[in-house]
């Protein structure tokens, strides 16, 4: 239950650090509302996770699901230029956190 957990708050990792580009200094009430949501829900989840999961792995795990959600979505939207390096490397980011979930152990 605890990497479920750890999964999802990574994806709301993305959602806030998303918002949070659109915040635009201040002056655009929702994505200060969906930012400050999401920003909570993340790191209660990354807290619930690290009850279970070592602290080095849970952090990973949770920043490179955030990283590659955030990377994924910008690239969809059209935000971010695609490149086959690019691509490359956000896979090389899920791999690694795929290899931390297979060598970790309970803490």
């Amino acid at each position: 239950m605890a990497w479920i957990i750890l999964i999802l708050s990574g994806l709301f990792e993305a959602v806030w650090a998303t918002a949070l580009d659109r915040i635009d200094g201040l002056h655009r009430p929702w994505p200060i509302v969906v930012f400050l949501v999401a920003m909570t829900i993340s790191m209660v989840g990354l807290a619930f996770g690290m009850r279970e999961i070592p602290v080095g792995t849970a952090y990973a795990v949770w920043v490179g699901i955030g990283a590659t959600a955030t990377v994924a979505y910008s690239m969809a939207t059209g935000a971010e230029s695609v490149s086959l390096v690019k691509i490359l490397l956000v896979l090389g980011i899920v791999g690694c956190v795929a290899g931390l979930k297979l060598v970790s152990q309970p803490a």
